[in-house]
């Protein structure tokens, strides 16, 4: 693994709920820094990894997603909003 790519994926984890293995998949899909996120749709994002890893992905990663988005898109958050749980209804 080159330095560049642990050095992103360090990046990658100050995302609430991003710890080593998903920032792995963010990576995987292209987002290199937190501020690629910005703007994405969780959904799509979501899809494509499925697609990546040719299976079904436990739906947990799109609620991740939905909190990532939501993180880096904003300047202040609600704190409950940064836990990725909180975002299964939404």
């Amino acid at each position: 693994m080159t330095d560049n790519k642990k050095q992103n994926l360090k990046g990658l984890q100050i995302i609430p709920g991003v710890g080593p293995r998903t920032a792995e998949d963010l990576y995987d899909l292209g987002y290199s820094t937190p501020e690629s996120l910005r703007g994405e749709d969780p959904a799509q994002m979501y899809e494509r990894l499925c697609a990546y890893q040719g299976c079904q992905v436990d739906r947990c990663m799109l609620y991740v997603f939905r909190c990532a988005v939501y993180y880096v898109s904003r300047d202040e958050h609600d704190p409950e909003l940064l836990k990725w749980w909180n975002w299964k209804e939404r």
